[in-house]
């Protein structure tokens, strides 16, 4: 997981603006505040948020602890930088070992991500820990630079992907010693997925998970569903709020998040795989994925080839099963699917969308 904390010139979503927030007047507005529980945490580099309704205190205080240690672990197994399996599986790799043994969790993480990547053509691409460093991404102390074009172009020409990796049982194998795996955009999702596990596990069905913005519902709050909000990419404010049922998750990628200004030009840290630059043409774009095995991991993974797919984001999208789905391009249109349309009520002053169907 790429997981950084917000310094120097590096505006981080974690800090101040959440590109998917839990709106916390909406979810506490009317209700008995004895019956919510919260607890907020700062992990993977961004808040966390962790909400239930209806559960006894001591229930609730208990599983939301054991989640938090859960994302402590996750943190520290699958960090992209600092020592952790991630960085021990890579170092073997640029070494060219082959058959690199690793835990039962991270092959299946892999081999999930592989899937995910190839139905993305790639641009989903947790291999790309390289070019990420070379950006200045993987550290604590960002100072913003611009990588050396010749340096960059010989990085891209090695095109690491995660169709380079075999998987066989509890082993790994690159065909190419350029991949350098970073879960920054799988782990948070695969967090989401953990914690609902946890919290049901303990018998607590009613909650809402947010980690910086990736957000994962259970059951409800009482008699109505949780209502979470759309960053507005551009402005401190929600671009519009939706109620998210029980087995839902939502994700959000923009080039707000995380981004540094040189010369008046904005540099995100979604890099494009293709030109091994930061993204253009797309300021955010948020998927909305029904009741389904995953659903948080999918949030996070998905949303980057619909971001980067630019004009054929709905393409992309579809491909991966998204009916709801919402983009704003770089002229701060917005895009938005029927389905996803039909649920939104947008914030004031929010330009007219256009509906897709």
């Amino acid at each position: 997981m790429r997981l950084t904390h917000p310094a120097g010139g590096l505006r981080a979503a974690g800090a101040r603006l959440l590109a998917l927030i839990a709106l916390a007047t909406l979810l506490l507005a009317g209700c008995a505040r004895e019956r919510l529980h919260q607890q907020e945490s700062y992990v993977f580099g961004t808040r966390v948020e962790l909400l239930t309704w209806n559960a006894s205190d001591a229930k609730a205080e208990s599983a939301m602890a054991e989640v938090l240690r859960e994302f402590d672990r996750l943190h520290r197994a699958y960090h992209a930088w600092e020592p952790s399996e991630l960085t021990a599986l890579n170092d073997a790799i640029a070494a060219g070992r082959q058959g690199i043994p690793v835990s039962p969790e991270l092959a299946a993480m892999l081999a999930d991500a592989k899937q995910l990547a190839a139905t993305g053509d790639e641009l989903f691409n947790p291999a790309l820990g390289q070019l990420i460093a070379l950006w200045g991404f993987h550290t604590d102390t960002f100072t913003p630079h611009r990588p050396d074009p010749v340096r960059l172009a010989a990085l891209v020409a090695t095109r690491p992907q995660m169709a380079d990796l075999s998987i066989s049982g509890n082993t790994v194998t690159s065909r190419n010693p350029a991949v350098q795996l970073d879960l920054g955009g799988y782990g948070k999702g695969y967090a989401l997925d953990r914690a609902a596990a946890i919290l049901k596990a303990r018998g607590v069905n009613n909650a809402l998970i947010n980690i910086g913005g990736n957000v994962l519902a259970l059951g409800s709050k009482g008699e109505a569903p949780w209502r979470v909000g759309i960053q507005h990419p551009r402005e401190p404010r929600p671009l519009a709020s939706l109620p998210l049922r029980d087995g839902e998750a939502i994700g959000t990628s923009g080039d707000y998040q995380r981004f540094f200004e040189m010369d008046g030009e904005r540099y995100c840290h979604l890099l494009d795989p293709r030109s091994g630059r930061p993204a253009r043409g797309t300021q955010a774009v948020t998927v909305l994925i029904t009741p389904r095995p995953g659903a948080g991991t999918l949030s996070d993974a998905a949303s980057k080839p619909v971001y980067l797919g630019g004009e054929a984001w709905r393409d992309y999208a579809r491909r991966f099963g998204i009916d709801h789905a919402l983009r704003v391009d770089a002229d701060g249109r917005i895009q938005v699917t029927r389905a996803l349309h039909d649920r939104l009520q947008y914030g004031e002053g929010v330009g007219q969308a256009r509906v897709l169907d």
